[in-house]
């Protein structure tokens, strides 16, 4: 295929992306998400209830729907994602952007210095809470073997279920070894989550919200 064709091509996905988002949110939305009585994982779990509240907050009709291989389904390979229209989306961010793209936001009172703090929230939200439940889940020995091996192999036969398993636990260990929690103990991870929860708690103060008297993403 030429570069022209290609680029072409691209334009045209472009301007179609374009007008998709310009449409209103649409009646029929769907979350896609694993089972929850037997299959969902923590972070999994955490991820879900995200993306509902937010959907929730805004008033945003969808419906859930539970499918075993929703992660293979994901276009990220991570649960939750959303089909809405003509659009496939995973995970929070990327639907947060995708509902602004729609001029649909609960952002809209910040000034600018308040949405930098929103993001370093955030941030550290995900980096810390986000990296323990991954290492709890992966790396704590006891969680792991009781908990996690049967859910998250659920979905597939023997020996299928041992291999991918495997396979993704040593994926989550070398993503936790990069963010410096190779040698990390179990407490030491409950530790910097109590930390992380009390800076929260200190920012939010006497306040509803952690932002001004309105809910904000």
């Amino acid at each position: 295929m030429s570069s022209s064709r290609i680029s072409k091509k691209t334009y045209t996905e472009t301007i179609r992306m374009e007008i998709g988002s310009s449409e209103p949110w649409p009646n029929e939305v769907r979350l896609y998400q694993p089972y929850e009585d037997v299959q969902i994982l923590l972070a999994d779990n955490s991820s879900v209830l995200s993306v509902q509240t937010f959907l929730r907050m805004c008033d945003l009709e969808y419906t859930v729907v539970m499918m075993s291989n929703a992660a293979e389904m994901s276009p990220s390979g991570k649960v939750p994602f959303l089909k809405a229209g003509k659009f496939v989306i995973a995970e929070i961010s990327p639907i947060i952007a995708h509902a602004n793209s729609k001029g649909i936001s609960l952002c809209k009172h910040l000034d600018m210095d308040q949405k930098a703090d929103m993001k370093a929230y955030m941030t550290l939200v995900e980096n810390v809470l986000g990296n323990a439940e991954n290492f709890i889940t992966w790396a704590d020995e006891l969680n792991f073997n009781e908990v996690t091996k049967w859910r998250y192999g659920c979905a597939h036969p023997w020996p299928l279920n041992t291999i991918l398993t495997w396979l993704k636990r040593r994926e989550v260990l070398k993503k936790l070894e990069v963010y410096g929690y190779g040698n990390k103990t179990i407490q030491d991870v409950y530790e910097e989550v109590d930390s992380c929860c009390k800076s929260l708690s200190s920012r939010l103060g006497d306040g509803l919200f952690f932002f001004g008297d309105k809910q904000s993403d």
